[in-house]
């Protein structure tokens, strides 16, 4: 099983060159190229958050909670309340990230369980294109990529580290498949986790433009 650090120093070159990618658009600036590769390196680290580990779980949770803080001030801000309001908001919806969200997932989790799969990969995703503040959904997909690819990385890596080469002789050890899977031995965490993938899925297509959720429309995009 790879390290913290070993996840870190993949994702973070990962991070940079996805985020190099943004400059083809005509209309992307430094900050669309530091946010995607910010998501992306954080994606790397993501399935950790079931970890038993202290320190690089209170560094995950501290991250996730400030991103949530980012993403939350604009949506606050256009329902009108104050910058003092929002600014309180912020500051309360940061400390129950960090610390009763923590608290609670740490409970329902397991390392190495349902977090530690292909679906969870893709309710990360979904939940950045969701939270994202913006209506470019070109954007939104964007970045809710960076930050799968990031995580599937991690799944990656870690499957590596469960293979074991000697010689011309390879094999695996126990961690083997517990990374990049679909389902996990418990089947309430299977359960829980498909139904949290297909009720963001709902929302999302809901969320993405009328001409967009055309078959038709996303062939003819396709020919361009």
């Amino acid at each position: 099983m790879a390290s913290y650090r070993g996840h870190l120093m993949l994702a973070a070159p990962l991070g940079a060159a996805y985020g190099a990618l943004a400059l083809t658009r005509p209309d992307a600036d430094w900050g669309t190229v530091i946010l995607a590769a910010s998501l992306t390196s954080v994606g790397g680290l993501m399935p950790d958050l079931d970890s038993d580990s202290g320190v690089p779980v209170r560094e995950l949770f501290g991250m996730l909670a400030a991103l949530t803080a980012v993403f939350l001030f604009q949506p606050l801000r256009e329902t009108g309340y104050t910058i003092e309001q929002t600014l309180g908001m912020l500051i309360v919806a940061y400390f129950v990230v960090r610390y009763g969200v923590s608290r609670v997932f740490n409970y329902l989790t397991v390392h190495r369980g349902m977090f530690h799969s292909v679906p969870a990969m893709i309710i990360s995703g979904m939940l950045i294109y969701l939270t994202y503040p913006s209506t470019d959904y070109h954007l939104k997909l964007y970045f809710a990529g960076g930050m799968m690819l990031g995580f599937l990385s991690h799944l990656v890596l870690d499957e590596i580290y469960a293979i074991d080469f000697n010689g011309l002789r390879i094999k695996t050890n126990q961690f083997a498949g517990t990374a990049l899977k679909f389902t996990s031995p418990s089947w309430m965490a299977t359960l829980v986790t498909y139904f949290i993938l297909f009720g963001l899925g709902y929302l999302m297509f809901n969320d993405v433009p009328e001409w967009a959720q055309s078959t038709t429309n996303w062939l003819a995009m396709l020919r361009r």
